[in-house]
């Protein structure tokens, strides 16, 4: 066994990438106080907003220094759907991106609730509204990645949820909170290493 290094200045990560290979029975979808909106070609800042509030605390960065027209082409695309979790305040409080932009495929791009919703079983309720949507006519794959920066729990719900481990990979970036992608309080579980500026 051996180590690897990682720089001060970066963060390291074990990716899985899982999948479901043939479609299963779709679960019903349970009661929730959320509803599921559509964003029909959202504006970027809503869609960075809601990206920031649901992934903040597991260092999600990537689409916040997209630049605008790459991240515009993606969030108005016809192959890509997006939904808001939106709760009884009228408040964005989860994410649902699904890409088809694979023929035969969708990627379930992002999915998550606002961190203090965990553990009260609308992570579920969610899922089922992933999956009904996901497999649609002509689908043959509906695939998702997850690494050890996400919740603890993701990778055994994504199991529980009937998706299948096929890939483990490592990933290492510039710490977010380094290059001002995130506040330096973001994620204080996962320790920075290298003092901003």
């Amino acid at each position: 066994m051996g180590l690897t290094g990682v720089r001060a200045e970066e963060v390291a990560t074990i990716v899985t990438t899982l999948e479901m290979s043939a479609r299963p029975e779709l679960p019903a979808v349970p009661a929730s106080p959320l509803r599921l909106v559509a964003l029909e070609r959202p504006a970027p800042d809503r869609y960075r907003a809601l990206f920031r509030r649901v992934g903040e605390r597991w260092l999600w960065f990537s689409r916040l220094v997209m630049e605008e027209a790459a991240l515009t082409a993606i969030l108005h695309d016809p192959d890509v759907a997006i939904f808001a979790a939106v709760d009884e305040g009228g408040r964005d409080a989860g994410i649902l991106e699904l890409d088809f932009r694979t023929a035969h495929e969708c990627e379930l791009s992002y999915f998550g609730l606002v961190p203090d919703l965990a553990g009260q079983g609308l992570g579920r309720w969610l899922m089922a509204e992933a999956l009904n949507r996901a497999w649609a006519p002509g689908i043959e794959r509906v695939w998702v990645h997850t690494c050890t920066l996400d919740h603890p729990a993701a990778l055994s719900f994504y199991r529980k949820s009937g998706f299948t481990a096929i890939r483990r990979t490592i990933e290492t970036f510039a710490d977010p909170r380094l290059i001002g992608a995130l506040p330096p309080d973001a994620a204080p579980q996962i320790p920075c290493l290298k003092p901003r500026g």
